[in-house]
């Protein structure tokens, strides 16, 4: 019997799935040793194929992801679901800058359809609760997927994303399941302040520490025992489907997984490395760095000269150097003039840490440039988490101070956290 090419390339991309996931239910022990001698790492997309969908068997399903959703060899995730005929892909959920990812930050491609499946995208950028829950059923879909890379940061939005779509699934009655991938910074520790639910924004939606270190299946777990039944008035259905072979003190470049860019401003995984401590600079009138090829791995303002280097490199913070640096935004803060700041150079990342780091930037900022000020809107306190950080640095606390003031409360989510790990 001929073959429909959706059916022939279906039946091609579960073979390579299958392929790229043997061993993966064995578990780590029995994993793959790539070339560049890290543990090759399933993704759960990897996990579920292999399985031949059988936990989408029979339901319209939806799925929320961006450019990240690939597979090991680059196809989109949406591209394979909709060509194989074992799955009754019906919709597209794109976050924060889209679901191919045209959009910069704080923007989303809206409503359309994709061209390249016909499948129709629906829009999620800033949308919660009744209106999201209204989406999903608006899409007729019975089972809404999740599956895209987050980079282990509190304030990153695909979390609350994530968080979002489970509360409107509990409200919708659709049921939700998480296919995961790696926290690119390992998940060896939390880190930095945890949120006062008083400063909920969709940087920090629910009391999680700013560097959370935990996958997306581990924080959904955490947000379906914690959060959703609170927000939704019961948990969501909710089922998951692990990695293979990750461990949690492996770096993203010890995965074997190509990175794609979950947003235009992260684009490398040592972005992620440095991107809880230093997206600080987001809430004060420095440049982190946008617009230029080494975004929040740059800092800097008009006026910023050798003292801050100096000064940081003072401190000897563990696993980090800070070079004198003179750079030109393209676009952001500063556009078009060259300004003077650090480059962040991590020599050693397992004693770096990026959010005590950040807080040592910010202190040494405003000690040695006149002109640092926080941004009016108070965007710091949404970042942090609460008023605390700001006003201990206005305060002239230092570093050691600051980051003693959040240990009580993080020490609690550590606890909570524990319970939730699903990894070695």
């Amino acid at each position: 019997m001929a073959l429909s090419r959706r059916v022939l390339l279906g039946r091609l991309a579960a073979t390579g799935a299958a392929a790229a996931t043997v061993g993966a239910a064995a578990g780590p022990a029995h994993a793959a040793r790539p070339a560049h001698g890290g543990t090759t790492v399933h993704t759960g997309f990897d996990r579920l194929a292999a399985d031949g969908y059988r936990l989408l068997d029979g339901h319209r399903t939806g799925i929320v992801t961006n450019p990240t959703g690939v597979t090991r060899d680059l196809r989109h995730i949406v591209d394979v679901m909709h060509a194989d005929d074992r799955v009754r892909l019906t919709a597209v959920f794109g976050p924060e800058h889209g679901f191919r990812g045209t959009a910069q930050a704080g923007g989303s491609e809206g409503r359309h359809d994709d061209p390249a499946t016909g499948l129709p995208v629906y829009d999620t950028y800033d949308r919660s609760g009744r209106e999201l829950a209204a989406i999903f059923t608006e899409s007729g879909v019975d089972t809404v997927v999740f599956d895209i890379q987050d980079v282990g940061a509190r304030f990153y939005t695909y979390i609350w994303t994530l968080y979002d779509c489970m509360v409107a699934a509990a409200l919708a009655g659709k049921r939700f399941v998480v296919l995961d991938r790696p926290n690119p910074v390992t998940g060896r520790a939390a880190t930095g302040p945890v949120l006062d639910p008083a400063y909920a924004s969709f940087v920090g939606r629910e009391p999680i520490a700013q560097a959370h270190g935990m996958t997306a299946l581990e924080l959904a777990l955490l947000f379906n025992d914690l959060f959703v039944p609170k927000a939704a008035g019961r948990p969501v259905r909710l089922e998951t489907v692990p990695m293979g072979g990750w461990r949690r003190g492996d770096f993203f470049d010890a995965t074997g997984l190509p990175w794609v860019p979950p947003s235009p401003n992260m684009p490398t995984a040592d972005t992620a490395l440095v991107y809880a401590g230093t997206c600080l600079f987001e809430g004060t009138n420095l440049s982190e760095g946008r617009g230029t090829t080494r975004p929040f791995e740059l800092l800097g303002a008009d006026g910023i000269d050798r003292r801050w280097a100096a000064a940081v490199n003072a401190l000897g913070l563990p696993g980090v150097r800070f070079r004198e640096a003179y750079f030109a935004p393209t676009f952001s803060k500063f556009a078009g003039k060259t300004i003077g700041g650090v480059q962040l150079h991590v020599h050693d990342r397992e004693l770096f840490d990026p959010v005590r780091t950040g807080i040592a930037l910010l202190v040494t900022a405003k000690r040695v440039w006149s002109g640092f000020a926080w941004r009016p809107d108070h965007g710091i306190d949404r970042l942090t988490g609460s008023a605390q950080v700001r006003t201990m640095i206005d305060a002239g606390a230092g570093t050691d101070d600051v980051v003693a003031a959040w240990q009580q409360d993080l020490a609690r989510f550590r606890t909570e956290r524990a319970r939730h790990l699903r990894y070695r």
